[in-house]
C-alpha cells in the first residue's frame, strides 16, 4: 500500500479495491457463456425431472409411503440417498435428488470461482489486467458474482420446474441448492488463496466437498431423522435438513447463508494480504535431476499429489459402499419397477450383485473424471508456458505427452484397483470379483481419456470439450436409467457396452477388447497431431 493511498478514507480504498469488477464480470460470463448454462441445465433436469420418473416407479400414495418407510428403516441406502422427510412426489424428489443437485452447484460454482481467479493468476492473464484499473480484489470479487448468477438461475429453474409439487418446497429446495453452490464457491475462494496452481485449488475444493459427502452418509446410516452430529457437520447434509416438501425448515439456508458469507470473508482477507501470483502454501521448488532426469519422471512428480488424494478417496469410498450391498435388497421391497431400474444400472444377477456392479459403473465413470483431468494436465503445461522451455532441449513431444498419458492410463487402473479392493472389504466377500468389476470399466475410461488426448492433439483450444464427453457418460449412468431414457441414448455412453460384473452370467471379452483397441487408436491419432501441430503459448 502506498502512502497515498494509505491516506484514503476507508471508504475510497474499499472502492479502488473493487475497481472494474464490473468488466471483469461481463468478462468471465462471457466467457462461461457455454460451459454455465451446461451445469445449470444438467442439474435442473436432474431435479426438476425426478418427479416425472419417480411417478411413473410409485404410482399411488401406498407405494410412495412403502417405499419411505423401508428407505428410512435401511441403514445402507440412507448413507447413500439420505432419509425420507415426505412421501409425495416432491418428497421423494428431494430425498432422491437434492444431495446430488446440490453436489453438482457444488462442481460447477468451484469451477467458475477458481477458472476466473486462481487460473489468471497461472497463466500470466491476471498480472496483464492488473496492468490497468484493476483492484486487487475486483478478479475475486467478479468470480464469486458469476458463482452468484450461475446458482441465481438454477434457484430459479428448480423452483419453476418443481413448482407443481408445491411452491413452498419447490423454493426451498431452489435455495438449498442455490445456497450450498455459493457456500463451495466460498470454499473455493479461499482455496484459491491458500495454493499456488488452479489445479491445487480445485483439488483441495473436491476434497473438502468430498469430505461433506463422506460426513453425512456417515450420519444417515446411524440415524433416519437427519438428527446426527455427523450429519449437522456437513453442508449436504444442511440441504437434506432444509426438508423441502416436508415441513420447511427456512432456517437451515441461514446456517448455508453464513457459512458461505463466513468463507468468503475469510477469501477477501486472504486476498488483501497476498502477492499477484503467489499463494500461502506455496509448492516446494526442487531440481530436475536423479529420478526427475526423464519426461516421464516429471509427469509423476507433477500428477503423484493428485493420484495419491485419488487413490485415497476411492479405496475409503469402496469401504463404504460395500458395507451397503447387503441392504440393497430391502429398498425394493416388492416394486418390479424399482427392481427393474437397479438392475439396468448393474446387472441381471441378484439384487446384492446388482448394488455392488452399479457402484463398479459408478467408479468407472467417475474414474473418468480423473483421467480427462490427468490428460489435459498437458494442456495446462502449454497454456502457463512450461511446455516449450522443456521441449525446445533434448526432450520430444511424444516421449513429453507420453509421460503424462502414463500416469493417465496407470493412475485409472490404480484406483479402479482400489476401489474394488475397497468394495470387497467393505462387503466381506470375494475381494477378487469386486475388483475384477471395477477393472472391467477401465477400457471405457481409456476411451474417455484417449479422446481427451485427440482433442488436445488436434483442437488444443478445445480440449476441455472432454469434460463435457466425461459429465455426460456420468449423467446417463447414473440419471439415465431412473429416467427410463431408450437404450439407444443410453448406448452413447462406452460404459453402457461394459459386461455387468458381478452378477453377469457370463464374461464377454469382445467389447472389452474393442473399446481399448479404439483407445489405443485415439490415442495414437491424438500424439500424431500433436507432433505435427505448433505448441499454443
Amino acid at each position: 500500500m502506498t502512502p497515498r493511498t494509505a491516506k484514503r478514507p476507508p471508504q475510497e480504498r474499499r472502492a479502488a479495491g473493487l475497481a472494474g469488477t464490473g468488466v471483469l464480470l461481463r468478462l468471465a460470463l462471457r466467457r462461461d457463456r457455454v460451459m454455465m448454462p451446461v451445469w445449470i441445465l444438467a442439474a435442473t433436469l436432474l431435479v426438476a425431472g425426478m418427479p416425472g420418473s419417480l411417478g411413473s416407479v410409485y404410482a399411488t400414495t401406498a407405494e410412495r409411503a412403502e417405499v419411505a418407510a423401508s428407505m428410512n428403516a435401511n441403514g445402507s441406502m440412507r448413507a447413500l440417498y439420505g432419509p425420507v422427510f415426505g412421501d409425495s412426489l416432491g418428497g421423494l424428489t428431494a430425498w432422491r435428488a437434492g444431495v446430488f443437485g446440490a453436489v453438482l452447484a457444488a462442481v460447477m460454482s468451484l469451477i467458475i470461482v477458481v477458472r476466473h481467479t486462481r487460473e489468471e493468476e497461472e497463466t500470466g492473464r491476471q498480472e496483464l489486467l492488473s496492468a490497468a484499473m484493476v483492484g486487487r480484489r475486483a478478479p475475486l470479487t467478479a468470480a464469486l458474482l458469476a458463482a452468484l448468477v450461475a446458482n441465481t438461475c438454477l434457484a430459479l429453474l428448480v423452483t419453476g420446474g418443481l413448482a407443481g409439487q408445491g411452491a413452498p418446497g419447490a423454493a426451498a429446495l431452489g435455495l438449498a441448492l442455490a445456497g450450498t453452490g455459493m457456500l463451495f464457491a466460498g470454499t473455493a475462494a479461499v482455496a484459491a488463496q491458500l495454493t499456488e496452481s488452479a489445479r491445487a485449488a480445485k483439488g483441495l475444493t473436491a476434497a473438502v466437498l468430498g469430505a461433506a459427502f463422506v460426513l453425512k452418509a456417515a450420519g444417515d446410516a446411524g440415524t433416519a431423522d437427519g438428527r446426527s452430529a455427523l450429519t449437522w457437520l456437513s453442508p449436504l447434509g444442511w440441504v437434506e435438513n432444509v426438508r423441502a416438501f416436508a415441513a420447511e425448515r427456512w432456517w437451515v439456508l441461514l446456517l448455508l447463508a453464513a457459512a458461505a458469507l463466513a468463507q468468503i470473508g475469510a477469501g477477501y482477507l486472504l486476498a488483501g494480504r497476498r502477492d499477484l501470483g503467489m499463494s500461502f502454501l506455496p509448492s516446494r521448488p526442487g531440481p530436475a535431476e536423479g529420478r526427475m532426469g526423464s519426461a516421464g519422471a516429471l509427469a509423476w512428480r507433477l500428477q503423484r499429489g493428485t493420484l495419491a488424494g485419488w487413490s485415497a478417496a476411492f479405496l475409503t469410498a469402496g469401504a463404504v459402499f460395500g458395507g451397503m450391498a447387503d441392504g440393497a435388497a430391502d429398498l425394493v421391497g416388492g416394486n418390479d419397477r424399482t427392481r427393474e431400474i437397479i438392475e439396468r444400472m448393474g446387472g441381471q444377477g441378484g439384487l446384492t450383485d446388482a448394488f455392488l456392479a452399479t457402484m463398479a459403473g459408478m467408479f468407472g465413470m467417475v474414474a473418468a473424471l480423473y483421467a480427462v483431468s490427468a490428460v489435459l494436465r498437458l494442456s495446462g503445461e502449454e497454456s502457463a508456458q512450461r511446455a516449450e522451455p522443456l521441449l525446445a532441449h533434448a526432450v520430444g513431444r511424444l516421449r513429453w505427452a507420453g509421460g503424462h498419458l502414463a500416469v493417465a492410463f496407470g493412475g485409472s487402473a490404480l484406483i479402479l484397483l482400489l476401489a474394488g479392493l475397497g468394495l470387497g472389504i467393505g462387503h466381506g466377500g470375494d475381494v477378487g470379483t469386486t475388483v475384477a468389476a471395477t477393472l472391467a470399466q477401465l477400457p471405457a475410461v481409456w476411451v474417455i481419456g484417449a479422446l481427451a488426448a485427440l482433442l488436445h492433439g488436434t483442437l488444443p483450444a478445445y480440449a476441455a470439450a472432454a469434460w463435457a464427453v466425461a459429465g455426460g457418460a456420468l449423467a446417463l449412468g447414473w440419471v439415465g436409467p431412473a429416467l427410463d431414457l431408450p437404450q439407444g441414448v443410453l448406448d452413447l455412453s462406452p460404459f453402457a457396452h461394459l459386461p455387468r460384473l458381478p452378477g453377469a452370467e457370463s464374461l464377454s471379452w469382445a467389447p472389452l477388447l474393442v473399446l481399448t483397441a479404439l483407445a489405443a487408436a485415439l490415442t495414437a491419432a491424438g500424439l500424431t497431431a500433436l507432433r505435427r501441430r505448433d505448441i499454443t503459448a
